[in-house]
């Protein structure tokens, strides 16, 4: 299965092996994650500065850790959906009402999030087929139409949070390889579907700062194997471009929250808007055709 992208856990860097297995590809780093992080908590401290500065509900939060990451090397749920916005993709809760069909007949969606304390890992359809693409996995496991649905209830039973992702998913090799040439499930594979809701125990690993510091610098490395094994099929996806787009993406939101105009000055405010939410438009439209193959 070297024609799917799959990142195997390295340190506790889950949520980005988890975010890299959605998209297939190495479009996020630890780094990323982390300055994503990083731009929740600043949009949270200011909406908490607008307040009372002496406030005990002020003053404990400046008290209180990040959210949104911690030295282990976990993202909450936000770094992940911010990660996603770029390419107008949603996480649905699927306890969420509208998520009901696609609780009911799970195997018409794309995909799946799962997450259970520290770790995140991805479940994704490739042409008609369902795979378990969990980090701690040696390889991408195949799972049956009618497993899936057993699998996911399996995991809510477990307390594990399920997100339903709603969108359209980047262009990938997997999808128009497997979309023509199904595998053919073995004997094999029957076992290693048993067998595979117990590996998914797996406890998160934790790690110190140094080594968590290793994992951020081998995170960002290109794996040149893995590069050879796929240059046959690679797309000509530029990622350099992509994340260079994604840095403006940030920066711009970053400067309408800063030059907002007040209610009061309509004019100003709604043409800076509008420009705004152009070049947000034109950014998405410049990103989904350089996906295109």
């Amino acid at each position: 299965m070297d024609v799917i992208f799959h990142e195997k856990q390295e340190g506790s860097l889950c949520a980005q092996h988890c975010l890299n297995s959605l998209l297939q590809g190495s479009y996020y780093t630890a780094v990323d994650l982390a300055d994503i992080a990083h731009q929740l908590d600043e949009a949270e401290h200011s909406r908490m500065a607008e307040g009372d500065h002496q406030s005990v509900e002020y003053l404990t939060y400046l008290q209180q850790p990040s959210q949104n990451m911690d030295d282990s090397g976990f993202f909450s749920i936000q770094v992940l959906q911010t990660a996603l916005k770029i390419w107008n993709i949603e996480l649905i809760p699927i306890s969420n009402p509208q998520a009901q069909e696609a609780k009911l007949n799970p195997q018409y969606q794309n995909a799946f999030i799962c997450n259970l304390q520290q770790h995140w890992f991805t479940i994704r359809k490739f042409g008609q087929q369902w795979f378990n693409l969990n980090s701690i996995k040696s390889e991408p496991e195949l799972i049956t139409d009618t497993y899936l649905g057993i699998y996911l209830a399996q995991l809510e039973q477990e307390g594990y949070s399920i997100f339903i992702v709603v969108g359209e998913l980047p262009k990938c090799v997997a999808e128009q390889v497997l979309r023509d040439n199904p595998i053919q499930r073995n004997s094999n594979q029957s076992g290693q579907m048993r067998q595979g809701h117990a590996s998914n125990k797996r406890t998160h690993r934790y790690v110190g700062k140094e080594s968590l510091q290793a994992a951020l610098a081998a995170a960002d490395r290109v794996n040149v194997d893995e590069s050879r094994k796929r240059e046959d099929f690679d797309t000509t996806i530029n990622l350099d471009e992509i994340r260079e787009k994604r840095r403006l993406y940030y920066e711009r939101k970053e400067e309408t929250v800063t030059q907002k105009c007040p209610s009061s000055e309509p004019d100003g405010a709604t043409k800076t808007t509008d420009t705004e939410v152009l070049n947000e438009e034109m950014l998405q439209e410049a990103i989904r055709i350089s996906l295109q193959e």
